[in-house]
């Protein structure tokens, strides 16, 4: 009885409904918005006059070399904060680690992302009420480095002062008014993330200044402060911030069986998040003592925090789509190495450099021992949709030693999924090369009784790429018209009575001529004549329809007429040489629109837009198809699988672009 009351308790946190509309209120309140909200990133200037300050003191008096250290002291500080965040952070979106004691299954999307990008408007405000206490009381700068009776006495005024403080202050802004006008912005954030913590208004963070400074001054003033003392409450003030926002349960609930005194001094993610759940409880800062003596404690917290932080399994996702690196600067596009970097479609930034040598190490050490992982997810209809990710990076599925690994990578990833009872896991880019492991049949033959349904999702990406073609067209150009998709392009065009010439390269003309009269044969004996080999890109300078499924060099594209449009299956895609042309992006579909907690681009696509093979894996599931997807595309399937999709309500993009550089990453 007790474990089916745990368990009701659980699934009502779990599946809380979405209800920040309810929690919207005014934004036109005084102290509401911050001063430099409008500023962007020139709000970070006020960092580089603080450098300054400290590279070129005024004055070379002791007076002006200790204001500089005071400069460099706030610098230090702002650069510790952020990084604690931002691990904070990255811990919190490493699913493939922390998954089982996510407290809320939700995924956090795009809107909360948003709301919450300038998380870190109270860093700013930070330092500068430092720089105010140094102009106000100038012996701040004479602090010796260590002074150990500071502990006691921070502590002291931290738990009398502080903790009461803030406990009163937190209620006072749940009333109807406050609330209102201000404290709404907080819980408008749906799950709880270590960024969360900063999204507040600027009046609540003015007050949160009286509640840390005091402790610090207070140190101060009584006599016994230090560098030290500064450095600690403050670093650990922000770490407890982020434990008690974080989404993921790290505290053990047996250290409060050992210790039981230790649950009314410290609080837990766990704790928090049920205010937020439940906002008429758990007001406290970081000492649930403070809500008992209120009376405002959560009763159900304990059987809640036991529950989380020893569950064992979470909820199986019924679709994956598989994954792998590609580029080692797009494999920093991933929500736990910059959340807000990877919410908007990827493009090479320059801060990325820095970070391509431990990028590279990291692609080592995956390549001598790592495993499939779980990257990102989103919800469509109530059934859980996930990422997962092949540890393998692109230049090494072109390296003929290295396939046999690949693959085995591949085959315990679809026999991971077997045994979770997912429906449908679909393969990636170079997952279903046709030199790897034939389009996925290399699976499918050497375990025929899975549950899983593999499939390749190329049936839709073809889909796409036709219905990009206008239907007044009658001839297209054709590169890479052997390969798989290429194939089911020209026997479908073939269909369509369009006249398609097939380019086959001079130096491969035996081969894959044979390969091309075998496609041909493959249409009706009347449809034949509309397949056309040629071998020279010359002979489509008066084709304005080029289909490219081969990489094409500027002096290839110079072949096509002015006003050619491109459309491409070719990954990487081509660099778009040519200004008096239109450019294809990659086949791409929209989710659709009741998707939830999706807050993840997949690389240089859109925001909510997905690789036409992960959007028919998607498309698979939703039928609830029962066969395999693998090997070649089945041209009659091409139809069917298009207008399940578009009844599903994905929908097709406007693919075009001009003179715009495409770039590649984690490819899905």
């Amino acid at each position: 009885m007790e474990g089916e009351k745990v368990t009701t308790l659980i699934q009502a946190r779990i599946t809380i409904p979405d209800k920040r509309t309810a929690f919207s209120g005014t934004t036109t309140a005084p102290l509401f918005a911050w001063p430099w909200e409008h500023y962007g990133n020139y709000k970070y200037l006020f960092y580089v006059a603080l450098l300054a300050k400290y590279l070129y003191p005024t004055t070379t008096t002791e007076e002006g070399t200790e204001g500089s250290s005071w400069c460099l002291h706030i610098l230090l500080l702002f650069l510790l904060r952020g990084l604690l965040y931002q691990l904070w952070s990255s811990y919190d979106y490493m699913f493939f680690l922390n998954r089982t004691r996510r407290i809320s299954e939700e995924g956090i999307d795009f809107k909360q992302i948003d709301a919450e990008w300038n998380w870190d408007n109270f860093l700013i405000l930070h330092a500068i009420v430092a720089v105010l206490a140094y102009w106000s009381f100038p012996s701040l700068t004479n602090l010796p480095l260590w002074d150990g009776r500071g502990i006691f006495c921070c502590l002291a005024l931290h738990i009398g002062v502080s903790e009461p403080v803030y406990y009163w202050l937190h209620r006072l802004l749940h009333s109807p008014n406050l609330f209102t006008d201000y404290h709404w912005l907080h819980h408008s954030s749906k799950v709880s993330h270590p960024f969360t913590a900063g999204h507040a208004t600027f009046l609540e963070h003015l007050v949160l200044c009286i509640v840390i400074g005091v402790p610090i001054l207070g140190t101060v003033f009584i006599g016994y402060g230090s560098i030290s003392i500064l450095y600690s409450y403050v670093l650990l003030f922000d770490m407890l911030r982020c434990l008690g926002h974080s989404n993921v349960e790290v505290i053990p609930h047996h250290l409060f069986e050992n210790i039981p005194l230790l649950r009314y001094l410290v609080y837990t993610p766990t704790y928090h998040n049920i205010h937020h759940m439940d906002m008429r409880t758990n007001f406290c800062l970081f000492m649930p003592v403070y809500d008992i003596l209120g009376k405002t404690i959560n009763t159900r917290y304990w059987d809640l925090h036991k529950e989380i932080s020893s569950r064992k399994k979470t909820s199986a996702p019924g679709f994956v789509f598989l994954g792998h690196v590609v580029d080692i600067m797009a494999a920093l596009h991933t929500p736990f190495v910059f959340r807000s970097f990877n919410s908007i479609p990827f493009s090479k930034k320059f801060f990325l450099f820095p970070f391509w040598p431990p990028t590279f190490l990291v692609m080592l050490a995956m390549w001598a021992k790592s495993k499939t992982f779980l990257v990102s997810f989103y919800n469509l209809r109530g059934r859980l949709h996930q990422t997962w990710v092949v540890p393998r990076f692109g230049f090494q599925y072109f390296l003929p030693f290295a396939a046999d690994g690949i693959n085995k990578q591949i085959e315990e990833a679809i026999l991971r999924a077997d045994r979770l009872g997912v429906k449908v896991i679909s393969l990636a880019a170079l997952n279903k090369n046709e030199s790897l492991n034939g389009g996925g049949t290399l699976f499918i033959n050497k375990h025929p009784d899975l549950k899983v349904r593999v499939a390749h999702g190329n049936t839709l990406t073809a889909a796409v790429i036709l219905n990009e073609i206008p239907r007044d067209v009658n001839e297209v150009f054709l590169t890479g018209s052997t390969s798989k998709l290429g194939r089911a392009i020209a026997l479908y065009l073939a269909r369509r009575r369009v006249r398609v010439l097939d380019l086959i390269h001079m130096q491969m003309l035996t081969q894959s001529t044979e390969r091309f009269l075998k496609i041909q044969k493959e249409a009706p004996e009347e449809l034949q004549k509309f397949l056309v080999q040629v071998t020279k890109y010359q002979a489509a300078k008066q084709c304005k329809t080029w289909i490219i499924g081969k990489w094409t060099t500027p002096r290839e594209q110079s072949w096509a007429p002015s006003g050619t449009h491109f459309h491409q299956f070719v990954v990487p895609p081509v660099i778009p040489f040519r200004r008096d042309c239109t450019f294809g992006k990659l086949a791409a579909m929209r989710l659709p629109e009741d998707v939830e907690g999706l807050g993840s681009c997949e690389y240089t696509m859109e925001r909510g837009v997905v690789h036409a093979c992960h959007a028919g894996g998607v498309v698979h599931f939703l039928e609830g198809w029962k066969h395999h997807e693998v090997g070649a595309i089945d041209v009659d399937q091409i139809d069917v699988v298009w207008k399940a999709a578009l009844r599903h309500g994905l929908k097709p993009m406007q693919n075009f672009i001009v003179d715009k550089s495409c770039n590649w990453g984690i490819s899905q």
